[in-house]
């Protein structure tokens, strides 16, 4: 059917389910299709805090201490023994700290632009064939992240990707009126609880009510809530990135993701489902 789903890096549990959604997807016709998406290391190959944290906007000793923070929080992240009520608080823990270090930098909204392009943040190979389709066919992507939706908007705009079809939750930046970050906007969007950022975001589902079928896409268990603000749902065909400790993970992921691409570096195989969806066979 697609022929990329033969391909060595995917792995799915029940791959005739996956046919079934996809054909009744087709059947709906992609006017009716939507894209939810994480950002960091499902559109990118690796995590955003990478671009501020190379940059010459910190500090060495902000620097150290972001890296501290994730040295003790991303294992509990990864951790497959806890459950996500353990890890939630601590999570908030996490991020909390992180935006606080970076509150104290006096960030210039002004540096952001050039941080970025300094920075070597990839969206993964095949990115502008993915943006650009979803773009000509008119089918919305939410792109949901954790990390910082300035810097994430700036990476995409820079790419030349940032399209009208394209809408960003993520957290934002908050400056004075000099242009100096004094705090971050809003409720804050960390890794598992998405669910409750998807809620809080009716009015943009309630626009996308006539587009029951989502194409979704993540790299931690956490982005499977992404949709949950969806209404009236009728097919999810939901893909994941399973980028480390892959044998640890893989069950896990098999049983929540469709299809599960182990160490893949490129959006070949959603882009050829995209292709499919769109009557491009």
């Amino acid at each position: 059917m697609i022929p990329e789903l033969s391909n060595p890096s995917v792995c799915m549990k029940d791959p005739q389910r996956v046919q079934e959604i996809l054909q009744s997807m087709v059947k709906a016709g992609s006017n009716t299709v939507q894209v939810i998406s994480d950002f960091d290391m499902t559109l990118t190959r690796f995590a955003y805090n990478d671009i501020l944290d190379n940059s010459k906007l910190i500090s060495e000793e902000c620097k150290e201490k972001l890296k501290e923070l994730l040295n003790t929080y991303y294992p509990i992240e990864i951790d497959s023994s806890r459950s996500i009520e353990e890890k939630l608080p601590l999570m908030v823990e996490w991020w909390t700290k992180a935006h606080e270090l970076l509150v104290q930098q006096k960030i210039r909204k002004d540096m952001l632009a050039m941080v970025v392009r300094e920075s070597d943040a990839m969206l993964r190979e095949g990115y502008q064939l993915f943006f650009d389709h979803l773009h000509e066919h008119s089918i919305p992507l939410l792109i949901f992240s954790a990390g910082i939706g300035d810097i994430l908007e700036e990476v995409i705009r820079q790419a030349g990707v940032f399209h009208p079809n394209v809408k960003v939750f993520s957290n934002y930046m908050d400056f004075d009126d000099s242009g100096v970050l004094t705090a971050f906007k809003g409720e804050l969007i960390h890794i598992y609880n998405k669910r409750e950022g998807a809620l809080l975001n009716t009015g943009h589902f309630q626009e996308l009510r006539t587009r029951p079928n989502v194409l979704l896409m993540g790299d931690s268990l956490g982005d499977l809530t992404m949709a949950d603000g969806v209404q009236d749902m009728e097919n999810i065909l939901k893909i994941g990135f399973l980028n480390d400790k892959v044998e640890e993970r893989k069950q896990s992921y098999l049983d929540s993701y469709d299809i599960v691409l182990v160490k893949d570096e490129t959006l070949e195989v959603p882009n050829a489902v995209l292709l499919y969806l769109t009557g491009n066979k």
